[in-house]
């Protein structure tokens, strides 16, 4: 565990009572209550969450716009200042090198922030990108060369986190504040810190905020968050709770529904509409991408367990139709906001699996058990499969 990195925060969330567990190589809290009730706190009133593990980048420059356009599958030439957007890095082969989140915070300066696992990885690999014409200044926030400028990430989602943030803003951008529409962006002052406050986020929530502040002050920002907002329910989240918010909003995690084991990409999932194949600019790996997407034979689902209390899927479990035919895979499964299983799995295009279908999923155990006859002997046991519902691919907006 020595080898470990730690945010800023560790020490108030071991003062919290927090479960720490390592995670993209940081040692992170899993929860500090349980999963559920931090769950249950973000749907109902708001969570923060400590989520300075994540990368965050500064590129700048009179090519800073045609460099993102160029390494990323959004738009980047249609980004107004003030808002932001999702994207893919692909490689030369039409695949997923990381999902990331750019925000234009000026006519030619954006923040990057990429998954904290990949973070190392996706910065070598713009990096050797990052030359001839399309050069650009590029920086990272978390490393204290960045100086005044260093940032890292706190996210503040759930229906009361507007509510928190305007006790804490100052007087003057409170209308602003109120007003910034989903995508947004600002630089604020709150309590006192200078901040950019992005209204995005990963639980599914739409009034949630990411508010990336200097680390040295970041210790002194979550506690004042928590403080102002006790009293109308704002509670700290963690890892467990993050995963079931994402799971139950149909969004990927990188190595589940995004590459990984199953080479997962954009076309895959149902997000192949962050994915411009018809913008000016060429990205890196496009046409081995429109190949590969003509091609893709399955497709993500969102699944509800019909009973509680059963045995929770993991990554790699199978998916059967009614006759017992495997036909998909398990990618999460987390617990919902009422208290059932819910999770993604990939399925066979042709297996004809919509909305209101019935699947069946085998749970299996951590230790498989060596091969036997399971009904060859009096009181010996069988994995059964559990039925599940496919939903929606994504939850109806609020």
């Amino acid at each position: 565990m020595s080898d470990l990195k730690r945010t800023a925060l560790y020490q108030a969330h071991k003062q919290l009572g927090a479960r720490m567990a390592p995670f993209g190589g940081w040692d992170m809290p899993v929860c500090y209550t349980s999963a559920r009730a931090e769950h249950l706190a973000v749907r109902n009133a708001a969570g923060l969450f400590d989520v300075a593990h994540m990368g965050v980048l500064d590129v700048r420059g009179p090519n800073a716009c045609a460099f993102l356009d160029r390494v990323g599958t959004n738009d980047v030439s249609r980004l107004a200042v003030g808002r932001s957007h999702y994207s893919y890095m692909l490689d030369e082969h039409g695949d997923v090198v990381d999902d990331i989140m750019i925000y234009r915070i000026e006519p030619e300066r954006y923040l990057v922030v990429v998954n904290a696992a990949n973070d190392e990885k996706d910065q070598a690999w713009l990096r050797s990108r990052n030359s001839g014409e399309m050069a650009c200044e590029m920086r990272d926030l978390r490393d204290p060369s960045s100086g005044a400028d260093m940032r890292v990430d706190l996210a503040l989602q759930g229906p009361k986190s507007l509510e928190s943030l305007q006790r804490l803003i100052a007087d003057s951008q409170r209308e602003i504040l109120s007003s910034l529409p989903y995508t947004g962006i600002m630089r604020a002052s709150l309590a006192g810190h200078d901040v950019f406050i992005a209204r995005t986020g990963y639980t599914g929530e739409r009034i949630a905020y990411e508010i990336f502040v200097h680390p040295d002050e970041s210790v002194a920002l979550w506690r004042t968050i928590l403080e102002a907002g006790s009293h109308i329910g704002v509670k700290p989240a963690g890892l467990a709770a993050r995963d079931s918010l994402r799971t139950e909003a149909g969004l990927p995690l990188y190595g589940h529904e995004l590459a990984g084991p199953l080479h997962l990409a954009p076309y895959h999932i149902g997000f192949d509409n962050f994915v411009k194949v018809n913008k000016a600019a060429e990205f890196i790996g496009k046409q081995a991408y429109i190949q590969k997407a003509a091609q893709a034979t399955s497709k993500l689902v969102r699944f509800r367990m019909n009973e509680k209390g059963v045995r929770v899927p993991r990554l790699g479990d199978p998916i059967l139709d009614r006759r017992g035919r495997v036909i998909g895979t398990v990618t999460s499964c987390a617990q919902d906001s009422e208290g059932y299983l819910l999770g993604m799995g990939t399925v066979e295009k042709s297996a004809g699996v919509e909305e209101g279908s019935t699947i069946h999923i085998i749970a299996l155990p951590e230790r498989m058990p060596e091969p036997l006859k399971p009904f060859s002997l009096p009181g010996s046991r069988a994995l059964m499969p559990d039925p599940a519902t496919v939903l929606t691919r994504f939850p109806p907006k609020k």
